[in-house]
């Protein structure tokens, strides 16, 4: 490890000798300067000297950027973030990973910057759900402005999950319909039906059945929708939450369509309350009670004409 360190030390000092300039060296030679610098944070890294070898992956990015090699600088920032999850300390890492995501997006490879960020999502979303959203939906925007469609959809769903999860139902409905509608561009229409499920149970959430029952009656124009097992259990499940029909409710929403659904909208659909606490129908009398029940009237009606 001792050997290590200094190894990464001598690469320090000379990663600075080629930064000075003089008399005939006008210019630092920063190209050089960045390649000691990013060899001293692996020699660091494999000392376990973790702070060290962030502070050596920030100084490569320096010399990267005054070299205008952006997409190296972008790089090293993202190794620097590496350094700072593995010290736990998630929230200073997604920093640097959003810093390069926006160089890498300057240098014209928005593809990596889109990646980069999805990966700080996924960094942070035990820790953080709201910045994870907005990571994916960062993420989201960037593959939607190079018309990657299939790639941004993906991270809006992921973003759209979040957001159910913390109860965000205002944002949960906004996030669905364009997922909604990227689907529907890339006519991947199976997909649609089970968002229209997804939006009918955040909107009833809302207590909104107005624009459940509107993004129903919007999904009929999907080929395929109209008379669909999704379509069919939509109907019945605003149906029984209209008519407050407790039993149809609970049927629908412990059926193994909405049961094996993604789990933040399984849980949804387990949760959904009828209003005004619903009602449940009135079991059928027993065949014993039918049979007493009509008794009187059998008997009433024996003696009733036994005169005439």
């Amino acid at each position: 490890m001792a050997q290590k360190i200094n190894e990464a030390h001598e690469h320090i000092a000379k990663a600075e000798k080629y930064l000075k300039t003089s008399f005939m060296k006008w210019k630092p030679d920063y190209d050089s300067a960045a390649s000691e610098y990013s060899k001293a944070a692996v020699a660091f890294k494999n000392a376990k000297q973790l702070e060290q070898a962030k502070e050596a992956y920030l100084q490569e990015a320096e010399a990267h950027t005054n070299h205008r090699s952006l997409f190296h600088a972008a790089k090293a920032y993202e190794q620097a973030g590496m350094m700072l999850k593995d010290m736990q300390r998630l929230p200073e890492a997604i920093e640097f990973i959003e810093k390069a995501s926006m160089m890498y997006v300057e240098n014209g490879t928005p593809d990596t910057a889109a990646m980069a960020l999805d990966r700080a999502g996924k960094l942070i979303e035990p820790l953080d759900l709201a910045k994870a959203v907005h990571l994916y939906q960062q993420a989201a925007g960037v593959f939607e402005n190079e018309e990657r469609l299939r790639q941004a959809v993906e991270l809006i769903g992921k973003a759209s999950r979040l957001l159910v999860r913390q109860h965000k139902f205002d944002e949960a409905a906004v996030s669905l319909q364009k997922e909604k509608n990227m689907y529907k561009e890339i006519e991947n229409y199976p997909t649609c039906f089970k968002k229209t499920i997804a939006q009918v149970l955040v909107h009833l959430h809302r207590a909104d059945y107005v624009a459940a029952d509107r993004c129903v009656r919007e999904s009929y124009s999907i080929p395929g929708f109209s008379g669909s097992e999704d379509c069919i259990a939509m109907e019945q499940l605003l149906q029984g939450y209209d008519e407050q029909d407790e039993d149809q409710v609970t049927r629908v929403c412990t059926s193994p369509l909405l049961r094996y659904m993604d789990n933040d909208y399984a849980k949804l659909a387990l949760s959904l309350q009828v209003p005004g606490g619903g009602k449940k129908k009135k079991p059928a009398a027993s065949a014993s009670g039918d049979a007493g029940a009509a008794q009187p009237e059998e008997d009433e009606d024996e003696y009733a004409g036994g005169l005439c």
